[in-house]
């Protein structure tokens, strides 16, 4: 009988559910059943790239935005009791599953409350340091103590000084055990013919998904090349829209958008760190526009500028003219870096 994984990523935009998919696809390949869990979109995501695996529904984190971005660490302050209310609603609603669906390892994406004593669990981040500007050592502190209720951490990045991450994914007073996947993307990279000018990508909490929506396509009405828009809301049946030169879809699943980034120019998305990873694997061209007032992302995107290797810019200072800079940056690169999922997957035949 194959050992059952669960494989539970947070549903906090897409990124931490399709870094889950090559994860999955390995597990598979390694002679593994993986069982999902998530919520929201997250878990209807997964649903459709893995119609076959059993999925479970996990308590909902609620997590929104400010609309403002000078808010938005107000707004994490304020729905803090909201939120370990879900932590500890999820990790009794683990214990239950593992006893239930007999469960011989975790892995968890980012979900606090997704562990359990009893058996094997990895937590997935590609944040050791969690920046806060003024409040980093305590938001890193407090992290970091929920990680330690695991029995290790896998980072999606190179352990080496050419990384992704940066000072997120990399830390000299990390006391957990660590091991480093390199960057993880479902995609490969195809010589494909460029039939799109610019694909825009956007996900993420609401309500900041739907006005950046709003000001790229604003901006787009004065933009003359072929646009691809892919709005990241996951509903029941894909959708899609022609508006002049611009072709709308409501949601792509992987197959479909690794085919339609790699005929793509430039790519325009937050400086999700998901993305990143993915776009470095594709070797392309960028845009970014992190989330007002998400440390992380202007973090990544500022780090990517400083580098040469993709200009970005605030939300509020957006205007369409901005992506003829994007000529004169290096775009992203794949890393060499082959992980040994065999020897990482012991981690779950130890008894």
């Amino acid at each position: 009988m194959k050992k059952r994984i669960l494989v539970a990523p947070l549903n906090w935009g897409l990124g931490h559910a399709t870094r889950s998919i090559p994860i999955i696809y390995e597990l598979i390949k390694h002679g593994f059943e993986p069982i999902i869990a998530s919520d929201g979109v997250a878990l209807t995501l997964l649903q459709k790239e893995f119609p076959r695996l059993s999925s479970i529904e996990l308590p909902s984190y609620n997590i929104t935005y400010a609309k403002k971005g000078k808010h938005f660490k107000l707004k994490m302050i304020k729905d803090s009791p909201k939120l370990l209310k879900a932590i500890k609603a999820e990790k009794k609603v683990t214990k239950f599953i593992v006893e239930t669906h007999g469960i011989k390892g975790i892995i968890s994406d980012n979900r606090l409350g997704v562990y359990n004593k009893n058996v094997p669990s990895v937590f997935i981040t590609h944040q050791l340091n969690v920046l806060t500007g003024s409040t980093t050592w305590l938001s890193t502190k407090m992290h970091q103590k929920f990680i330690k209720k695991f029995d290790t951490c896998w980072v999606p990045d190179t352990p080496e000084d050419i990384n992704l991450s940066g000072k997120l994914g990399h830390s000299n007073s990390f006391e957990i055990p660590t091991e480093y996947l390199g960057p993880l993307s479902r995609f490969e990279k195809k010589s494909l013919k460029i039939e799109n000018d610019l694909m825009v990508l956007l996900s993420g909490p609401e309500p900041q998904r739907t006005l950046l929506e709003k000001k790229i396509f604003s901006e787009l009405k004065s933009y003359k090349g072929k646009v691809l828009f892919v709005k990241g809301v996951m509903e029941k049946e894909q959708t899609i829209q022609i508006i002049g030169n611009v072709t709308i879809y409501n949601f792509m699943t992987s197959n479909l958008l690794e085919k339609t980034i790699n005929k793509s120019d430039i790519i325009m998305s937050r400086s999700g760190y998901t993305t990143i990873m993915d776009l470095a694997k594709l070797n392309k061209k960028a845009f970014f526009i992190p989330t007002p007032g998400q440390f992380e992302q202007e973090y990544l995107a500022k780090r990517l500028t400083d580098l040469g290797i993709a200009p970005s810019c605030k939300q509020a200072d957006f205007t369409i003219d901005k992506l003829e800079r994007v000529s004169s940056f290096e775009g992203l690169k794949a890393f060499d870096y082959s992980v040994d999922f065999k020897r990482l997957f012991n981690f779950f035949e130890r008894e």
